[in-house]
């Protein structure tokens, strides 16, 4: 039996509860994320700042030695610069840019070419860098503690400003988990860790996994990242868990855009495992009609946080 897909008569209050309790969320919680995610990234820019002594010395020496400071020197040009502009302007590979910005440097690129490609982006930060940030560049001399202290403030809202979404959603994501975690453990669940060679049939009955991977796939096989794996106490026939995928939305724009990838995901799982998996979304936020009878058309069921209380519905 459905939880929620086959009630429609009650999307519409539902919709408009799951919205309130999401801008009650962001108007409570997200402004101190956000400021507390500032700080540590003024703090970050402050660094990045030393290592190239206040971006006086950006060459490929010292690209080579920190290429994790690429983020901020491309939140520091004029305009500020995305990843692939970077990518194009210097001519060097994306996959070279993305490997620098997770601060390695590509293991197998012969020396003399990762040397042309550093000379190459050094050479684009030194044209771009925005001097009004950072006068002392233009008038050369060194910086005062107060003209590096206001660059990294500048630099640091630059670098939020791009990453505001994703901060907000693993807020939001790392909630989320929290309230079911609170859930399943005042219904006498425990939480342990499933280990991730061993399949998902093996769960402890009582238990509950965060992060699992779900093989399917039968000639060419993939692991399926699942939020949180339930094993309830009386098991399935499959003996497969109940599986959750957190969701939470800010507006009614962007939540279609990975709902084929939910709809392949519940194929995949029911090829695998059998037609009574179940693969359900535990939802906040802006999820609106056209969302939910996609779902449900897929096979899809859906638990709101607002109402967490129908996870009885599952048999927990």
């Amino acid at each position: 039996m459905a939880v929620n897909s086959d009630k429609p008569q009650l999307w519409k209050k539902d919709i408009a509860a799951s919205v309130d309790l999401y801008n009650a969320w962001f108007l409570d919680f997200a402004p101190t994320t956000y400021r507390e995610t500032r700080r540590e990234t003024v703090e970050l820019v402050e660094r990045a700042l030393s290592l190239t002594k206040d971006n006086a010395s950006i060459d490929p020496a010292m690209l080579r030695a920190h290429p994790g400071v690429l983020p901020t020197l491309r939140m520091s040009c004029c305009p500020p610069i995305a990843r692939d502009r970077l990518s194009g302007l210097s001519y060097v590979g994306k996959p070279l840019i993305g490997t620098m910005e997770d601060g390695k440097l590509p293991p197998r690129m012969a020396s003399s070419e990762l040397e042309e490609n550093l000379k190459r982006i050094a050479d684009v930060f030194s044209r771009l860098l925005d001097r009004d940030i950072f006068p002392w560049l233009q008038e050369s001399r060194a910086a005062t503690s107060e003209e590096r202290y206001r660059a990294s403030t500048i630099v640091a809202d630059r670098l939020c400003g791009a990453m505001s979404d994703p901060i907000i959603r693993n807020a939001q994501e790392k909630r989320q988990l929290a309230i079911i975690r609170r859930y399943l453990e005042e219904h006498g669940y425990r939480h342990k860790q499933h280990p991730p060679s061993s399949p998902v049939s093996t769960m402890e009955p009582g238990t509950f996994s965060f992060r699992t991977n779900v093989e399917v796939g039968d000639a060419l096989k993939v692991n399926i990242p699942i939020d949180v794996a339930i094993q309830p106490r009386t098991l399935s026939n499959s003996k497969v868990p109940i599986l959750i995928e957190a969701k939470s939305a800010g507006d009614f724009t962007n939540v279609n855009k990975r709902r084929k990838e939910e709809a392949a995901k519940i194929h995949q799982l029911r090829q695998r495992y059998g037609g009574d998996t179940r693969f359900i979304l535990f939802l906040c936020g802006y999820f609106d009609g056209g969302y939910l009878g996609y779902e449900a058309t897929e096979g899809i069921d859906w638990i709101w946080e607002h109402r967490i209380a129908d996870f009885a519905q599952l048999g927990l």
